[in-house]
């Protein structure tokens, strides 16, 4: 039950880089030269980014003070869509190489680790794949993943409404916040009521990787997952604080702040915090979260690095996401009615949802020459939680429909997850292609105690003069269990350059699962089971010089699945695979970057709400989803960044239920459009000033399997203003500009959630 291809002869070894004219005419060259120790050029934020070369060489070794240094001229050249050396392009102008952990220089990054585990070009990267970076969530001042993600293709994560204590979302049509979530490439897996929460003002990005990623990450449906990269250590002293404020009496206050620790260059750290209390748009409900983020980096040399990455988190909220009729939210009740947004269906006595979470792990990598480099991520989660409150979910009372039932939830779970991840990873040639091979070794540990309990009946409550009033119901355990879940993955990759233009990925992974349920109510219910499977992952993409890059993919999915079903029963592994086609295009030097990509995705043994009590999941059949979306990240010219995407596919089951055949499963819009912008003016009296503003739209979904209940596609604006004075910015934001009162989807005839009433942020910030 649960409500690119990588540079030729690069290394792990950081190497001074120095970019120079030559006198004789128009060709660029690099100058490298090894600089063993703390001498060597300094990243503006360390992380598993490996020295881009143009091609296979051998450090020079360090010589005496005085003396001269005979360093290799390397020519940078066009290679077919920029070729393996792409961290300069013809046309481009000259500019640092992007970490794939690290910032990124407006909307726009180069390169990410998500796809593929290793330091690859978003260009050659043949999978969909969109990234957030930090100035895009500073300017949408996005306080939660759900608004992080809202302009990214593909992507739906407003399924529960305004639900201030998770964040959920889906795919390509599939739920991707139960096994999909990622911190630092490293799962938080959500389970049942049990679920983590990471703070947006410590991510440094988002990336959100479409499509099925089993061959390297392991469990995990189709749709895909989301990577949260956090804020690490830079090398680079720098501070800031932040104040703001707003609807609903929120306010809060950030700092970051960070820099090398001592002179030698060997250690560095970062501290982020952030504090938020205030309330909700459900009259009652608080909103209260408090993040510290301790962390430091350790190099003795240019070959090795070792990262520490902490967090405590505590959040104290309620139950916000009501779950409230269709008559009476989508269509007026009997008397023409609906009911108001604000409405505590709970009780602003007890309405009760509290969270502790705590995250300390590590990420060390060790290039022993220039083939081979061995990586070691690690982490340590718990969180434990606890909601008590009436819940809607029952319908009326009454036949005209004023009066709305209610039951009494109580639940309480702990949760602790160890996951570590070994690779290693060696770049070579054959002798005819160049290889980015990576094999590894992940291990997942996930242990779960969950105490359910329900209280019938509760005071029913009128939506026109709802009374308040203590505790009456008592709760009694309908499920006390211990679930255990653990997963082996054996993996391993090759990322082939057949030519300079053509590479091609080939991945499988072995995974062994032991699912074990502990039902301390009933003892003779437990069980457990063992599951395995080999998943695999086949691409091909052609990048041309001028930045067009077609590319296909073909890749499979696996996903044990934790708990049972009403019966006790435990599920059967979920299995998917997709066929994915498309075409990116980054013309060099022009700033921006275009995906199209058309999808076939078939999902099988697919969980869904048991419609006889939606507490529990019922495994009936296969969905399949089918369609196109494209995404356009851009910085046109100096100011303007434009983001934009647009998502149409069809979705329905192809083996289940007689009602169920050929529906589109509920909760799931199958149109998705929007656009952002910002404008911030460089020049002229008016200089720093800055507008922008957004436009989402969300097509229509269904409330009941068999599609006769519908709700209505919807729109939505976002605007924001802002002021650059020297270190401080001044910024406004509104979202849900006109405060269109919507829903944002229904999982039953009883369960719709209205979507974000308008909220105005205002905030002020220093950077030093």
């Amino acid at each position: 039950m649960r409500a690119a291809h990588p540079i030729p002869g690069a290394t792990g070894i950081v190497r001074r880089v120095t970019l120079r004219t030559l006198l004789a005419g128009a060709s660029l060259a690099v100058l490298a030269q090894a600089a063993p120790g703390p001498a060597r050029a300094q990243d503006a934020a360390p992380g598993p980014a490996r020295a881009q070369d143009a091609g296979p060489r051998r450090g020079a070794a360090a010589s005496p003070a005085g003396s001269s240094v005979q360093l290799e001229e390397l020519s940078v050249e066009s290679q077919g869509g920029g070729g393996p050396a792409s961290a300069v392009r013809a046309g481009a102008p000259a500019r640092a190489v992007e970490s794939p952990t690290g910032p990124i220089d407006g909307y726009v990054a180069r390169r990410s680790a998500t796809a593929t585990k290793t330091n690859t070009p978003l260009i050659e990267t043949p999978q969909s794949i969109t990234v957030v970076g930090r100035q895009q969530i500073d300017t949408q001042n996005a306080q939660t993943l759900q608004q992080a993600t809202q302009y990214v293709a593909g992507t739906y994560a407003g399924t529960f409404g305004a639900d201030s204590r998770l964040d959920y979302f889906q795919l390509r049509g599939f739920v991707a916040s139960d096994y999909g979530l990622y911190r630092d490439g490293l799962q938080l897996l959500n389970y049942g009521f049990a679920y983590y929460r990471v703070n947006t003002y410590g991510l440094e990005r988002v990336e959100v990787l479409r499509g099925p990623a089993a061959v390297l990450f392991g469990a995990g449906n189709p749709g895909g997952l989301i990577n949260q990269v956090t804020k690490r250590p830079t090398e680079t002293p720098f501070g800031s604080i932040e104040v703001g404020g707003g609807s609903f009496d929120q306010r809060y206050a950030a700092f970051d702040v960070g820099g090398p620790a001592d002179r030698e260059g060997h250690w560095f750290t970062r501290l982020t915090g952030y504090a938020r209390n205030g309330g909700t748009q459900v009259q009652g409900a608080p909103d209260d979260s408090y993040y510290i983020a301790p962390a430091f980096t350790y190099k003795p040399d240019g070959a090795t690095r070792l990262t520490i990455l902490s967090s405590f988190q505590r959040d104290n909220s309620a139950v916000t996401s009501n779950f409230l009729p269709y008559y009476g939210t989508v269509k007026p009740t009997a008397l023409g009615l609906r009911i108001p947004r604000a409405l505590n269906v709970g009780d602003a006595g007890f309405n009760t949802f509290r969270r502790d979470q705590a995250f300390i792990g590590y990420e060390f990598e060790h290039a022993f020459d220039e083939t081979w480099t061995v990586r070691q991520n690690a982490r340590y989660a718990f969180a434990e939680s606890y909601q008590n409150s009436y819940i809607g979910q029952l319908g009326y009372a009454d036949p005209q429909q004023t009066q709305l039932a209610r039951y009494l939830f109580r639940d309480h779970a702990k949760v602790a997850q160890l996951d570590v991840d070994t690779q290693a990873e060696a770049q070579f040639s054959d002798g005819f292609f160049r290889h980015d091979f990576l094999m590894g070794v992940e291990y997942r540990n996930f242990q779960i105690h969950d105490n359910q309990a329900s209280g019938f009946p509760a005071p029913n409550l009128n939506i026109l003069a709802p009374v308040y009033g203590p505790q009456t119901v008592s709760a009694s355990p309908y499920l006390i269990n211990a679930d255990s879940f653990q997963q082996v993955g054996l993996y391993f990759q090759d990322q082939i350059k057949l030519t300079p233009e053509l590479s091609l990925i080939l991945g499988g992974r072995q995974d062994f699962v032991d699912n074990r349920v502990y039902d301390r109510l009933t003892p003779a219910n437990s069980n457990g089971r063992n599951d395995s499977a080999f998943t695999y992952r086949a691409a091909a993409i052609y990048n041309f010089d001028f930045g067009l890059a077609p590319y296909v993919m073909y890749s499979t999915s696996f996903q044990p699945l934790i708990g049972t079903d009403i019966n006790s029963q435990t599920f059967k592994p979920e299995t998917g695979d997709q066929i994915e086609g498309g075409v990116k295009f980054e013309p060099p030097g022009q700033g921006y970057f275009l995906t199209f990509a058309g999808f076939d995705i078939h999902r099988n043994n697919v969980l869904t709400p048991n419609p006889a009590n939606t507490l529990f999941q019922s495994q009936l059949g296969a969905v399949r989803s089918t369609g196109f979306e494209a995404q356009l990240v851009a910085n046109l010219f100096d100011g303007l960044n434009v983001v934009g995407s647009f998502t149409v596919f069809g979705i329905n089951t192809v083996r289940g239920t007689v009602d169920q055949l050929g529906r589109v499963p509920v909760n799931t819009p199958e149109n998705l459009a929007n656009l952002f912008f910002d404008y911030t003016i460089p020049t002229g009296d008016w200089r720093g000033f800055g507008f922008g503003g957004g436009v989402r739209y969300i097509g229509r979904s269904f409330a009941d399997v068999g599609n006769t209940l519908r709700l209505p596609d919807y729109v939505l604006f976002d605007a924001q203003v802002h002021y650059d004075y020297e270190n401080w910015r001044f910024q406004v934001n509104a979202t849900n500009l006109a405060d269109r009162r919507f829903v944002s989807s229904c999982q039953a005839q009883n369960s719709c959630f209205y979507g974000d009433a308008r909220r105005v942020l205002a905030k002020i910030s220093y950077k030093w």
